[in-house]
């Protein structure tokens, strides 16, 4: 059913999800009667139900837990997991057009894993990635890799011990070669495409949500409990340290599950499912340094606004946050909302019954514009539904990774690329090869930090995403110097830098000769140590000493 105006009724052709034929029994009268019905009931404060799409509606299987996330896959459908279902029962992946149309890429054995919860993330090689949280050679789950032609590969089989195990998260790919995620009862690590897995470090608990790589190059998550309190916490990783930033305490929320996002004030936000002034979870922000703020807190009592949000945000193209909770609204069922990174809060859909119900998977944006995410249950089968909200956001392109050096190439997803004539970093032209009208690679063509933008037939696109050029410091010379001395420093991605110290004091004046030089004056104030450029897309230290003389 679709209750977006102009659209007719998806098409389904799994043959393992079948849908009821009541499904296609409703004629547009009767749609239309309905409409009006419940427009005078329950939807009068809902004027943007027209742009909310039913795309699938589940029948063997629930639908998406949390976090089931969505990955747009080089081919423009969205590819995704359900804990369940398959002609094992033990859960399948599954891909699906804008519009409709699902099909099943694969069904989980119990060998090569069983329910995946954490959902799919894009690789740069054009294949999904994910995590089975059971089975596998040693029963603990695993992490596989899928073309989208079906044929998947474990990695990975977690042991249950030194690793963890049971893993929930979904995987995200860090831009230096790895995928990284966490496991059960508290365990980060990373892994290669090529299945080269290593533990990073101890957490401070259990995360459900992704990790979130942010633009100072460390990693963040959060817990659903421990801390302080017990009631969860937000930690950071840089390096293979590990400090909790963050224990909540119940009236600043508690029992964090859908992981955070950064949004365009370089702030995490992230949501609470309890806690709050009423117990109905809120949403929160907090600074790479560790400031906590609560910006919108869910009112339990009066709920025409939802309350209890377990999925984590959509960082939207156009600045703004968008969420999803499972109760409250006009309904009761939950809502779509919208929020300003200013906290300017808004409902624009009410989930109801027939067309799903208990959003607990975190949504997603598809380069399209629209919100796209699953629902556990609701629907006419009470399994959950796919759903797409239409909010009128302009579409993007997406980055495979936006981390990444010089020369590196960058996978870029979108739309029109067919007769692309340029693709530039913050402005400054790439060399580009165009894959299929969806995909394209770009090379680094220098350290410019910035927006990635696609020239296409229709008009210029720009990533929703900033890329970051990571610089690098491949050498200098001469080796050792008094203060006033003039030092070349070699490398690339330097073009943008903005600091430079020697044993950690800062160079007072500098040159940017190009991308790949830079010359400094020795400060009176430098000791003998490492050189260490700054720029937007991170730092890079020599490999040797610098030796002050006097």
């Amino acid at each position: 059913m679709t209750i977006e105006a102009g659209l007719s009724p998806a098409k389904f052709c799994d043959p393992n999800l079948p849908v009821k034929k009541a499904k296609s029994s409703f004629s547009s009268a009767w749609i239309a009667a309905m409409f009006l019905f419940w427009s005078g009931l329950v939807f009068a404060a809902q004027p943007l139900m027209a742009q909310y799409l039913e795309l699938y509606d589940f029948a063997n299987a629930p639908g998406g837990s949390y976090p089931s996330l969505m990955a747009e896959g080089r081919d423009g459908n969205l590819y995704g997991v359900t804990a369940a279902g398959g002609t094992a029962s033990k859960g399948l992946i599954f891909k699906i057009g804008p519009a409709g149309n699902l099909s099943t890429v694969y069904s989980f054995d119990g060998t090569h894993g069983s329910t995946p919860v954490g959902g799919l993330t894009l690789g740069p090689d054009g294949n999904l990635y994910g995590m089975a949280e059971q089975g596998g050679a040693n029963g603990e789950g695993n992490i596989f890799k899928v073309t989208p032609a079906g044929v998947l590969t474990v990695l990975y089989d977690f042991k249950g011990s030194g690793d963890g195990g049971l893993p929930v998260s979904a995987l995200i790919f860090g831009g230096d070669g790895y995928f990284y995620g966490t496991s059960y009862p508290g365990y980060a690590f990373k892994i290669s495409p090529a299945g080269v897995f290593h533990v990073i470090a101890k957490i401070p608990g259990t995360s459900n949500g992704p990790l979130v790589r942010a633009a100072n190059g460390s990693f963040y998550g959060v817990t659903e409990f421990g801390g302080t309190h017990s009631a969860g916490t937000i930690y950071r990783i840089t390096g293979s340290t590990v400090t909790t930033i963050h224990s909540f305490a119940g009236p600043d929320g508690s029992y964090p599950v859908g992981g955070l996002v950064e949004a365009s004030d370089g702030n995490l936000y992230g949501t609470t499912t309890a806690g709050g002034s009423s117990t109905g979870g809120l949403i929160y922000r907090i600074t790479p340094s560790g400031a906590f703020s609560v910006v919108y807190d869910f009112d339990s009592v009066h709920t025409s606004a939802g309350y209890e949000s377990y999925a984590g945000l959509v960082a939207g193209e156009d600045g703004n946050l968008y969420g999803v909770t499972i109760w409250g609204g006009l309904n009761g069922y939950g809502v779509i909302f919208e929020m300003t990174t200013g906290g300017v809060y808004s409902v624009l859909y009410s989930f109801d019954a027939p067309h799903g119900d208990g959003a607990y998977a975190t949504p997603m944006q598809h380069t399209n514009g629209k919100i796209y995410g699953m629902t556990t249950r609701g629907g006419l089968d009470g399994k959950g539904v796919v759903y797409g909200y239409g909010r009128g956001l302009a579409p993007f392109v997406e980055l495979v990774t936006n981390w990444g050096v010089v020369g590196n190439n960058v996978g870029v997803v979108g739309h029109g690329f067919a007769q692309a004539s340029g693709v530039s970093f913050n402005g400054t032209p790439a060399s580009f090869h165009v894959v299929s009208d969806s995909f394209l690679t770009a090379a680094v063509p220098s350290g410019e930090t910035g927006f990635v933008t696609v020239n296409t037939a229709s008009g210029a696109i720009i990533s929703n995403r900033v890329f970051y050029v990571t610089p690098q410091v491949t050498g200098f010379s001469p080796t050792s110097g008094k203060a006033g001395d003039t030092i070349t420093i070699t490398g690339a991605g330097l073009i943008q830098a903005s600091r430079i110290t020697v044993g950690g004091a800062s160079v007072l004046a500098y040159t940017v000769n190009s991308d790949s030089k830079l010359t400094f004056t020795v400060p009176a104030s430098a000791v003998t140590g490492k050189i260490v450029v700054a720029t937007p897309g991170g730092k890079a230290a020599s490999a040797d000493t610098f030796t002050v003389t006097p």
